[in-house]
């Protein structure tokens, strides 16, 4: 009989598929790589150190800063799988300072209205403040320094420039969706001025009466008569709203 081979240890075997760790000097490093390329406006960006958590990433824009120890980004990396090579590093610290928080001045400047859940159950939308960022939407939360007037102009602003954030209209039978290629959570920003989309969906060729609203945020929206709507929402597989097209000025803001 020939002799067993011994079995291979599963952890031995884990083990060496498990991606090496981030290091902070990884990180460093890749600070210093993109942090100039990323540094525009009134955004400042920097590596202090600290007596006590050690090297510190440092966001400042208007009145929002952010400090991020950079030994917590090497396990978040780390534990999001990383490659800690030089290109994966520097992309996951471009996306780290991309989901910054939202100046007041940035928001008042850039932002546009879309619709969001308004619950973690996914039951309701409501209009929510929002800035692009690449590929990425930032959600605005006003500081304390921003009283109701300064929200009400700012939301005021974004409403109107949600109807120029662009987007994709595609018919597909008694069904007109709209997307955005480039930020998908603006796809529903259309619906700040719904006459203009309606109009647009009529030169397309399908006319709606009293239309309703399939909204899933991050998703195309969809419009279509009321009944194809209600069938579209049973068929979707993920939480939606169906919203008749009158109900869309009674939404509230978050």
């Amino acid at each position: 009989m020939m002799p067993q081979r011994p079995l291979r240890s599963p952890a031995g075997l884990l083990h060496r598929r498990r991606p090496a760790p981030v290091a902070v000097d990884d990180v460093r490093a890749a600070a210093a790589a993109v942090l100039p390329g990323l540094v525009t406006g009134g955004l400042r960006a920097a590596v202090l150190t600290d007596p006590a958590r050690g090297p510190v990433l440092v966001l400042a824009e208007d009145e929002r800063r952010t400090r991020l120890p950079l030994r917590d980004l090497a396990e978040d990396m780390t534990d999001a799988g990383v490659d800690p090579a030089t290109d994966g590093v520097a992309a996951a610290l471009t996306a780290v300072v991309a989901r910054r928080p939202v100046s007041d001045a940035v928001a008042a400047r850039t932002g546009v209205a879309v619709l969001d859940w308004t619950d973690e159950r996914r039951s309701a939308v409501g209009w929510r403040v929002v800035v692009r960022r690449g590929e990425r939407t930032v959600a605005w939360t006003p500081s304390d320094r921003a009283d109701a007037a300064a929200v009400a102009r700012t939301r005021t602003g974004a409403a109107a420039r949600a109807a120029d954030a662009g987007g994709v209209l595609r018919v597909e039978g008694p069904v007109a969706l709209w997307s955005h290629p480039g930020a998908p959570m603006l796809a529903t920003a259309a619906l700040a001025a719904p006459e203009r989309l309606l109009a647009r969906i009529a030169d397309a060729g399908l006319g709606l009466r009293d239309p309703n609203v399939v909204v899933t945020p991050t998703r195309p929206l969809a419009c279509a008569a009321a009944g194809v709507a209600d069938r579209l929402a049973g068929l979707t597989g993920e939480a939606c709203v169906r919203l008749p097209w009158t109900g869309l000025t009674r939404l509230a803001w978050l």
